[in-house]
């Protein structure tokens, strides 16, 4: 079985994320950890379960504008943000407007601000939404992963990543056919 991890990040945080879900899923699952902007539809076509995520931005989902800001923060004098290398990239709005309609399983992260969802809200909530609207069935409600406000990972968020992915992992066997 397969699986693919498509992930937007801006400061290496959801790419950790990302890669940490990946180890996760590797005991059920031969896994792929990339982009959005290096998810091929190839690549989707071959995934028994897509799982996608992206930073929270201005209570939701990214834009073009939100990722212009966030690199002009990196940008600034005395910053200690630093862009992940694909950042530069379309992010995961763009990418799940082009995913195209497949039945499949699927599951929806995001990283977040740590503090109460309404006010910091939460990108896995869209994710999961134009999922569903590409004919993906969600295994798991959507996850949060939390950043401090200097946009590091909590302690201990790493490994709760590793167990999410490990729980989707067991999740999407009650959903996928026995392989022979």
């Amino acid at each position: 079985m397969r699986a693919l991890v498509v992930y937007e990040s801006m400061y290496g945080n959801t790419r950790a994320v990302a890669g940490n879900i990946a180890d996760g899923l590797r005991s059920d699952y031969e896994v792929t950890v990339v982009p959005a902007a290096e998810a091929t539809w190839d690549l989707v076509v071959d995934a028994d379960l897509l799982v996608a995520g992206a930073p929270t931005h201005m209570h939701g989902l990214s834009t073009r504008s939100t990722r212009r800001m966030a690199a002009q923060a990196a940008a600034k004098d005395g910053s200690e943000l630093r862009l992940d290398p694909d950042a530069g990239a379309p992010g995961m709005r763009d990418w799940l407007r082009d995913l195209g309609h497949r039945n499949g399983l699927a599951a929806a992260f995001d990283t977040r601000l740590s503090g109460v969802p309404a006010f910091t809200g939460r990108a896995s909530r869209r994710i999961a939404r134009l999922l569903r609207r590409r004919d993906r069935r969600l295994i798991a409600a959507p996850e949060s992963f939390l950043v401090s406000s200097q946009s590091t990972l909590l302690d201990g968020e790493a490994e709760r990543a590793r167990r999410w992915g490990m729980t989707l992992g067991a999740a999407s066997k009650t959903y996928l056919p026995a392989h022979a």
